[in-house]
């Protein structure tokens, strides 16, 4: 692979990208021993969406790839916002993109003791201050980046004292909001985050592991280094906000560390999608609005949505490849996921029949007790596959777009006295129509030409048009759930204004009667993908009983980004 430059920083040399450089390099020198152990800690406040994707295949892909471990550490300090579904949610992503964590499942929660000790340490070498300001006091006193801050009233409290007051805090004497602890560090340090920054507060509903054990929780820029120490974790990859909380991270690791071990941070830019938003609590708010049916709308971008919507973790996996990992943010064309979601389905997608707006067609000069088996490929692409049994009979449903009485030029489909060639079957020759009282078409009517079958001698008379086609007597009536994008804006978090006056009101349009083949009928289950000939791939929602079947449209067959790309 050719090496690829970005404002100065080689991203891609020899296949890898610059975290993946990093590793390499932190392994051949040695350091930790020569060990790889890196981590995934989500907060259990929500659903993972496409971005924790990103960080999920670095994480546990780049230990995979050189040899290493990864965990999966619940960063769950906040037990305000914190529930044990989106623990079991998170869990169940993770195995569905295809990782899993072993016997290394880790909670910040099970430091919950060490981090409170190593507090009373910061406190006893006067590293730590009991301040009673307000939160507002607070943050005017930290000043701003080009003025430093005015130290706290309370910053020289002697260290009886603050121990005092921190172990009373602790057993929920004081109330929420009314003191916090806070590092000892520089209130003029160019860098925001060193301006004595607070490290713990005080939470008094009971954790949903901990119970009423705790009445102070630590904050993350205190929980997570320790935590990465405690657990022995070497690169601590994440998204390019942190960039500015590196140096805290590494002050306190630094306080436990030696040279013999010592966890690294390294960043990359995070995954930012067009026609969407990223934000958990845009998200949410989403959620509990019912603007969507739940986190797993497949209209959403979280991994649950995606994968009601029909998206495969190996589609993900290539798009996050495609986009790669740098040091500059970006925002990320949804043309280029959704050609990768194509490329996937179109390798394992079933083909098979169904037509979304049917008009009858009757062959006149077919016999009408007549039933005959057409046997379609499962999937051309995969011979090995083999093929399925379709029922062709004198009536059929097509697509009512697939008929004009008067139709443009080069319009190749189905037109009074033009042939077209019903797939895998007959070419017919339309002779007429039916209407109704309003002047809509109610019934097509057309000859079959016997000597046409295809596959058989004498079948290989050209024409232009072909058509996708469903047996009136043998149809089953289907729900399809037709999505789009979500917003109707590209970026909708750069607009001014509520992000909710910018959702697509065609984001879902649920089409009922769909006509589907009875073989596809019989054989489709919850999570299977298909692709309705000419129509696009859709897969079966979870929603579905035996009696009645949901699809969700997955994604058109139109290719706007390998169309773009052949033009550039």
């Amino acid at each position: 692979m050719e090496e690829k430059t970005v404002n100065g920083e080689n991203e891609i040399v020899g296949g890898l990208n610059f975290v993946e450089q990093e590793i390499v390099k932190d392994l051949a020198e040695g350091k930790n021993g020569g060990r790889l152990n890196t981590r995934f800690p989500p907060e259990p406040n929500g659903y993972l969406h496409i971005g924790h994707a990103k960080a999920i295949i670095m994480d546990f892909g780049s230990a995979e790839k050189f040899g290493g471990t990864c965990n999966l550490r619940f960063d769950d300090t906040n037990p305000q916002k914190e529930d044990t579904e989106y623990v079991e949610s998170i869990m169940r992503d993770i195995h569905w993109l295809g990782y899993d964590w072993e016997d290394r499942l880790y909670y910040a929660s099970d430091y919950f003791p060490q981090l409170y000790d190593f507090a009373i340490r910061l406190i006893k070498e006067g590293k730590a201050y009991v301040d009673e300001q307000t939160s507002e006091q607070i943050a005017a006193q930290k000043g701003t980046p080009t003025e430093p801050g005015t130290n706290s009233p309370f910053r020289d409290r002697p260290i009886e004292e603050n121990l005092d007051l921190f172990e009373r805090m602790n057993k929920g004497e004081f109330e929420e909001g009314s003191m916090v602890l806070r590092a000892k560090i520089d209130m003029a340090n160019s860098n925001m985050h060193f301006r004595d920054p607070i490290i713990y507060r005080i939470i008094k509903t009971p954790h949903w592991r901990t119970g009423d054990q705790w009445k102070v929780y630590p904050m993350y820029d205190f929980a997570h280094g320790q935590s990465d120490f405690f657990e022995g974790v070497t690169h601590s990859i994440c998204t390019l906000e942190f960039v500015p909380h590196r140096p805290l991270y590494e002050y306190f690791v630094k306080e436990l560390a030696d040279e013999s071990y010592c966890p690294r941070q390294i960043e990359f830019n995070r995954l930012n999608l067009t026609y969407t938003v990223m934000s958990k609590r845009k998200l949410l708010q989403l959620v509990k609005e019912g603007l969507v049916s739940g986190w797993d709308d497949p209209r959403m971008p979280t991994l649950c949505g995606l994968r009601r919507r029909g998206y495969t973790p190996e589609s993900i996996k290539d798009f996050v490849n495609r986009i790669g990992y740098t040091k500059y943010e970006a925002l990320n064309h949804i043309e280029l996921l959704e050609h990768s979601v194509r490329e996937d389905l179109n390798k394992t997608a079933t083909r098979v029949s169904a037509v979304i707006n049917p008009v009858k067609l009757i062959i006149t000069n077919y016999p009408e007790d007549k039933s005959e088996t057409i046997m379609m490929d499962n999937n051309p692409e995969k011979p090995e596959d083999g093929k399925h049994p379709m029922p062709f009979t004198r009536e059929l449903w097509i697509e009512r777009e697939d008929f004009m009485e008067n139709p443009p030029k080069k319009y190749f489909r189905l037109s009074p006295d033009k042939e077209v060639r019903l797939k895998g079957a007959y070419i017919i020759k339309c002779t007429g129509v039916k209407k109704n009282s309003e002047g809509d078409i109610e019934e097509i009517y057309a000859e079959y030409d016997p000597e046409t079958k295809s596959g058989l001698p004498g079948s290989d008379r050209k024409v232009k048009g072909t058509l996708h086609w469903v047996s009136v007597p043998t149809a089953v009536d289907v729900e399809v759930r037709d999505y789009d994008r979500l917003f109707s804006v590209e970026n909708p978090s750069a607009e001014e204004g509520d992000f909710r006056d910018l959702l697509n009101p065609d984001s879902l349009v649920v089409r009922e009667g769909v006509k589907l083949e009875p073989w596809a009928a019989q054989h489709a289950k919850p999570g299977d993908h298909f692709q309705f000939t000419r129509l696009g791939y859709y897969t079966v929602d979870p929603d579905s009983t035996e009696n009645h079947l949901v699809f969700n449209k997955t994604i058109g067959l139109k290719d706007t980004w390998a169309k773009e790309m052949k033009k550039s």
